[in-house]
């Protein structure tokens, strides 16, 4: 290696803080946001110190949506570069040693589900193949789901997913745009038929189907419990029902932008609107948080059609 290349390597190493985050991602890739809270290092100062590894060959960086991923360039570090770098990581120094504790807790944090984090960055922790659609896809072939109605399914995009575990799937949407992308979509799928239709006024008999999925459809029905009545009437009794939504919040003024109509539903108010329509809530909870401000959170649903119109009106004793 020239004489200057060398220099270059020892020169970008010369730094406490380079030092610092070359050890953390030998051991993990981390964005700047993570890198911020692990050392206390300002966010300006950490993007530059990462933009002098880089240019030195020292650190390598993906792309993934607005942010990128930073790791060591394991293979291509010169010897004396590595040399050094072993000796900081296992240096029994008290800065390095808080900082590696730090990160351990940062990843305690997101393994625990509700964190800045988790869900929404499968693909952060990457190896071939491993996504979300691929793992929905896994999990749906499963499934043995029967007659589904798939309300609000806008593109289709979330239908495609388990359409082959249904016997039939009618996927209805208000936006006649959105119901011919799905046509589209689905075409392959000859069990799978799509409709323009209002959910508060679903155009099937009662009993028709044995699962009804609304998936973000709740905030912009006009009248959610009419909705929900109108999808407990065409459940089978013994059917089920899955709903997701966005929990209650103060961000209207962004998620209106959308068409939504209400600030989300709190998981006990859905669960009061399901009972309401006549059916029996086994869950509603939150399961995830957005990453991105402002950390929007989303409940899901699970309620079952009961067998008989007497079981219906029988409140069930909470445990």
């Amino acid at each position: 290696m020239p004489l200057a290349r060398q220099l270059d390597l020892l020169t970008a190493l010369g730094d406490e803080s380079r030092l610092r985050l070359c050890a953390l991602l030998e051991q993990r890739e981390l964005c700047v946001t993570d890198l911020v809270k692990i050392t206390g290092i300002s966010q300006s100062r950490v993007s530059t110190h990462l933009a002098r590894l880089r240019e030195a060959g020292l650190v390598v960086d993906r792309r993934q949506g607005t942010q990128s991923f930073y790791a060591l360039a394991h293979h291509a570090l010169p010897r004396a570069a590595r040399s050094v770098l072993e000796e900081v990581v296992t240096a029994a120094d008290p800065l390095l040693e808080g900082d590696r504790e730090r990160l351990a807790e940062l990843e305690a944090e997101r393994r625990s589900g509700l964190s800045d984090v988790a869900a929404d960055e499968i693909e952060r922790y990457y190896s071939p193949g491993r996504t979300w659609q691929s793992l929905a896809l896994g999990l749906a072939s499963l499934l043995e789901l029967g007659d589904v109605l798939d309300v609000g399914s806008g593109d289709g995009a979330a239908a495609a997913s388990f359409a082959g575990a249904c016997r039939s799937l009618t996927c209805i949407d208000t936006n006649p745009k959105l119901a011919e992308a799905a046509r589209e979509r689905l075409s392959g799928w000859p069990h799978v038929c799509t409709r323009v239709a209002d959910v508060q006024a679903l155009p099937f008999a009662a009993g028709t189907f044995d699962v009804v999925v609304l998936f973000h459809t709740l905030t912009y029905a006009e009248q959610p419990a009419r909705a929900l009545e109108q999808c407990a009437r065409v459940l089978r009794r013994g059917g089920k029902l899955v709903l997701l939504c966005l929990d209650q919040h103060r961000q209207l003024a962004t998620t209106s932008r959308y068409g939504e109509r209400h600030p989300g539903f709190s998981p006990g108010e859905v669960r009061r609107l399901l009972t309401r329509a006549g059916l029996r809530v086994s869950s509603s909870e939150v399961v995830s948080r957005e990453v991105k401000k402002p950390h929007l959170q989303v409940v899901r649903a699970l309620a079952v059609k009961p067998a008989t119109a007497a079981a219906a009106r029988t409140p069930r004793k909470r445990s």
